[in-house]
């Protein structure tokens, strides 16, 4: 079955590439429906990664976030038709202690192997799980930056001391605005604490307990727990922040990428015992844990949906390219992708 592949093979420019996807394995074929951008797929598209960088992944398919239906599964175990996540990290090895998206071997889409800007993805049974029928597939399209979340979360449940009652977290972007709906809905009790740089981002963190902008914390401020969402540049002055504001023993999980070297006030580390967590991408455990949140939670399903930025529809390159374009200049939220191409 000849494929066709979408793969950027330099900055901004993005060709067609034919490949074969064999019906003859054990793998389920799957026609994607709805992908959502990143900031990572941002970075190679505008060649923000670096020449070097590039010229080890280039030509590749881009995105990593995505959702589609089962075309044809030889073992039946999906449904012809059926709404599926699909897990970007494909694992090569087992390791009881490592987890696979922590492994180096693993290879992770639109990063070390193609992305899902495919007419059909090929993808293992394992690589797959099963959304509602009555899912939002526009929302469900940036399941696997929630899982990044889930996971982050899942990673503190088992490190972080037991006193969690005020947890901050620091970016007000999509993923912290994620970040803080998951701990509100597991934390009820809990005060959660959003801190941002923009007031009017801000505003959307309607079910946080509190929420200040970062030059403007009240006198005083403090908290058990930390969330780092920022990432980029401004991700040192977050986590310094925090390392300033919270108390003696707590836990500070870093979720946000940067691409340069970050100072940290290691001396306030030190002093006050803190526990500095990474977290990178996530597994199929914390895809299921996201469909278990949009079955549980269905107002955080609706929480969730104000993500929804502009949705386009795709039906030829000049439309990726039209997406890619216009998401660096959106305000709020995620750009959706409807693959019709």
């Amino acid at each position: 079955m000849i494929n066709q592949v979408y793969k950027l093979v330099a900055p901004r420019r993005l060709e067609v590439s034919y490949e074969d996807i064999s019906l003859n394995t054990d793998n389920v074929i799957v026609r994607p429906k709805y992908i959502s951008i990143c900031k990572a797929d941002q970075r190679y598209y505008t060649g923000t990664r670096g020449e070097e960088v590039l010229k080890k992944k280039l030509p590749m398919a881009l995105t990593h976030e995505g959702v589609g239906v089962v075309a044809y599964d030889p073992s039946g175990v999906f449904q012809k038709n059926q709404q599926v996540v699909m897990v970007p990290n494909t694992p090569y090895e087992k390791d009881d202690l490592i987890g696979a998206n922590y492994l180096p071997t693993s290879k992770f889409r639109s990063s070390a192997s193609d992305g899902f800007m495919q007419d059909y993805i090929s993808i293992a049974h394992d690589r797959l799980v099963a959304l509602p029928d009555d899912i939002d597939m526009r929302m469900a399209s940036f399941s696997e930056l929630i899982s990044v979340a889930m996971h982050g979360i899942s990673r503190f449940e088992k490190v972080a001391h037991q006193r969690r009652n005020r947890i901050a977290v620091w970016g007000n972007g999509s993923l912290g605005y994620i970040t803080t709906l998951i701990l509100k809905k597991k934390y009820p009790e809990a005060e959660i604490i959003i801190i941002g740089r923009t007031k009017q981002k801000l505003d959307y963190f309607s079910f946080a307990d509190e929420a200040y902008t970062s030059n403007d914390l009240p006198e005083g401020f403090s908290f058990d727990h930390a969330f780092e969402c920022v990432g980029g540049n401004n991700s040192g002055v977050a986590v310094n922040q925090m390392i300033d504001n919270i108390n003696p023993l707590g836990y500070i999980a870093l979720l946000g990428v940067s691409e340069d070297l970050v100072a940290l006030n290691t001396r306030m580390v030190l002093e006050k015992g803190l526990t500095l967590q990474g977290s990178t991408r996530s597994e199929r455990e914390d895809f299921e844990a996201v469909v278990e949140f949009f079955e549980k939670y269905p107002d955080g399903v609706e929480e969730l949906q104000r993500l929804i930025g502009q949705v386009y529809k795709v039906r030829k390159i000049e439309d990726i390219i039209n997406a890619f374009e216009k998401d660096l200049n959106q305000y709020w939220g995620k750009t959706v992708m409807e693959w019709q191409i």
